[in-house]
């Protein structure tokens, strides 16, 4: 469990971040937006140990981590926004170097920088060098290199950032599989969709401090008050619709073609128990779901029209 508790960064009277809270749950990608000047970029760079904060502390399992150098540095992989690599080295002594800075016995090098590169896909470009990679070739690059100590906790700054659509669905495939082997991610993107698709939980921060908290669906029923519901017919909608409308629990009923949609403010057993009545009178329901959260609108809606951005 990660916990930032009451962090605070000033620059002489400007606050960075204004006393921001929030949590990380074990193995969460988290995601992390707000517009720009939100303090986003300022609390990653401090829970990576490359910015002091002025007061507030932040916990891993408890234990304040960024007044202990050596526990940091073991248990945080960072990749930051903007980064630089060394053109004139190949891959395979890019990573050789970065494993070295870790200590990492030489005998133990090249097994694991093979894994990695087999990881993010470059394990056929170990021999090239830096130089000649393409922009997202070097993202995957300092990812892997983040990954170099087997870090529990990844801070990632915008990975995406940049890259063409072919590159970003390759990065969020290998941070899907980041997710799935348990790593704890905390992860800041502009693009706010892929976000929602990759994050178990998102946090939006506005001025420094953390807005709200939570899965894209329990955040968009904390912003709206109600769930709204999508039936799909084959026919009968009108039979759809008498049906909805028998449970006080609904309300706004409407009806289009072949479908009809409701806000609904009841528990899950009259949820099942509205399906239940329609199938009783032989609407041929083919579909009937909950409307899912956009992020984008939540993003707006927080901010109050910002930009999402680092």
């Amino acid at each position: 469990m990660i916990e930032v508790k009451h962090l605070v960064k000033c620059y002489g009277q400007f606050t960075a971040v204004d006393n921001l809270s929030f949590e990380i749950p074990t193995g969460c990608v988290f995601g992390f937006v707000g517009p720009n000047g939100a303090g986003k970029t300022t609390t990653m760079r401090i829970m990576a140990g490359l910015l002091r904060q002025t007061t507030g502390e932040v916990l891993y399992d408890g234990k304040e981590m960024t007044s202990d150098r050596k526990f940091l540095k073991e248990t945080v992989g960072y990749m930051p926004d903007f980064f630089g690599v060394y053109d004139n080295l190949k891959v395979k002594e890019y990573m050789d170097f970065f494993a070295g800075t870790y200590y990492i016995p030489v005998d133990d090098r090249k097994a694991l920088i093979d894994n990695l590169l087999q990881l993010v896909d470059l394990e056929e470009k170990k021999e090239a060098y830096v130089d000649s990679l393409s922009r997202g070739m070097k993202q995957r690059l300092c990812l892997a290199r983040s990954l170099i100590h087997d870090p529990e906790l990844l801070i990632l700054d915008e990975p995406a950032s940049g890259l063409d659509p072919r590159a970003r669905v390759e990065m969020k495939e290998i941070l899907k599989t980041l997710g799935d082997m348990g790593k704890t991610i905390l992860i800041s993107s502009h693009i706010l969709p892929e976000l929602s698709e990759m994050c178990t939980q998102i946090g939006i921060i506005d001025k420094g401090r953390m807005q709200i908290q939570g899965t894209v669906a329990e955040i968009m029923r904390q912003l709206t008050k109600k769930r709204v519901f999508h039936v799909k017919v084959l026919d009968e909608t009108d039979v759809a619709a008498a049906r909805a409308r028998e449970f006080a629990s609904v309300r706004d009923v409407v009806e289009g073609e072949r479908e009809i949609h409701f806000a609904f403010e009841g528990s899950e057993e009259e949820r099942a128990a509205i399906l239940a009545s329609m199938v009783r009178a032989g609407v041929p329901v083919i579909d009937f779901r909950e409307q899912e959260g956009n992020l984008e609108e939540i993003f707006m809606t927080i901010t109050g029209g910002g930009q999402a951005d680092a």
